[in-house]
């Protein structure tokens, strides 16, 4: 399986990106959302389980980004909302056999889409 993410840009602070991970067969993992600063550790976002009844978040992003996926499409969304300058990253999808919130567990990573948030 492998995973492709997209619809990074640029956008002004308060705005919104949606960001997609597509997969290239059905998986039947949890995937999950991180990001990597320049500088700084990749770190989780968001996760949701396979059925998309188990869903992760950081604590930073909480009610503003929400993570969806359409199995039928193979696709992982993440809806980003208010964002912020110190949203800026880069992006990755990451898959895992295991459950949304076991953020050690994603082993199978797509490449990255950047997200610029300007002031």
């Amino acid at each position: 399986v492998q995973l492709q993410a997209s619809g990074g840009g640029l956008v002004q602070a308060g705005g919104s990106l949606r960001l997609s991970c597509v997969a290239s067969e059905r998986t039947f993992s949890s995937v999950g959302w991180f990001r990597q600063a320049p500088g700084k550790n990749r770190d989780f976002v968001a996760g949701i389980s396979r059925s998309g009844g188990s869903i992760d978040y950081a604590e930073d992003v909480k009610g503003r980004f929400i993570i969806s996926r359409d199995n039928a499409l193979n696709t992982v969304y993440l809806q980003m909302n208010s964002l912020k300058p110190e949203d800026t990253a880069v992006y990755y999808c990451a898959a895992s056999l295991g459950h949304p919130w076991m953020r050690t567990s994603y082993d199978l990573w797509g490449q990255g889409t950047l997200v610029t948030v300007s002031a």
